[in-house]
């Protein structure tokens, strides 16, 4: 996933508003949004290559999502799937700090992790080694650190604040704002060490190049009576459905 953009303790009705695109290669094989069958507690994509998820939430109120980090000089042999770092989460029964703190970053090739529980909200880097507790606000990552001023961050923030402020939260809502292909402006553009052509390609919140590119936007909705709300809506034609939603009442709501 290339862009996570969320608001904890903002919106009146929803104290999470999470909303997120996957960018990845179109070849990989994955799983659209489902409970999981040796986890029905847990609702969320598949990887079909190394088995883990980029996003998801549980019946019992926990969830996470996962960035990668850029770096074309991190090439490193042997290291643990990222897409576990959220399933292992959504699967046990750690709480969020407890599970962050627990992490060995040295493991895994560079990522941003962002998990959620009834207890709070945390977020860690294996990159810089921060790991801290996230207080109310609206946040936004790619794939550098949370809240680094790339473009497409700045320009997804400012959609999801004016959703925020507006009468029209709802999936569809958060979708149409992460489909926007508008490039940055080459003086805009970060250098993450790939390229002038390859940095303008992948600017844009919602990424279509040959054989790469945004292959599902996913909206989180919690309410505040419990009633939580997700859907992923794939962004490119395929055999697998285009859309998948479930809404269901958090555990002991």
């Amino acid at each position: 996933m290339c862009t996570l953009l969320f608001a904890v303790g903002v919106h009146p009705r929803y104290p999470l508003v999470l909303a997120a695109n996957r960018d990845e290669f179109y070849a990989r094989e994955t799983a659209p949004a489902g409970w999981w069958r040796e986890a029905p507690q847990l609702f969320a994509g598949r990887d079909l290559q190394a088995g883990g998820t980029w996003c998801g939430v549980t019946r019992a109120g926990r969830w996470a999502a996962l960035t990668n980090v850029r770096d074309p000089a991190d090439v490193r042999a042997g290291v643990v799937s990222r897409g576990a770092l959220v399933a292992d989460y959504l699967r046990g029964g750690a709480g969020s700090g407890e599970y962050v703190a627990a992490i060995a970053g040295e493991r895994y090739a560079g990522f941003n992790l962002v998990c959620g529980d009834r207890d709070g909200v945390w977020y860690m880097n294996n990159k810089t080694g921060e790991r801290r507790r996230l207080g109310p606000g609206l946040y936004g990552l790619s794939n550098a650190a949370l809240d680094t001023p790339w473009p497409k961050v700045v320009r997804g923030k400012a959609g999801l604040a004016g959703l925020l402020a507006g009468e029209g939260m709802s999936p569809s809502a958060i979708a149409a704002m992460l489909a926007d292909t508008t490039p940055a402006a080459d003086a805009e553009l970060p250098d993450t060490g790939v390229g002038l052509e390859l940095e303008r390609a992948l600017s844009p919140l919602c990424i279509a190049m040959p054989g790469y590119g945004t292959r599902v936007s996913t909206a989180l909705l919690v309410g505040a009576d419990g009633w939580t709300l997700c859907r992923e809506q794939a962004t490119v034609p395929g055999p697998q459905p285009a859309t998948a939603e479930v809404k269901f009442r958090l555990e002991g709501a």
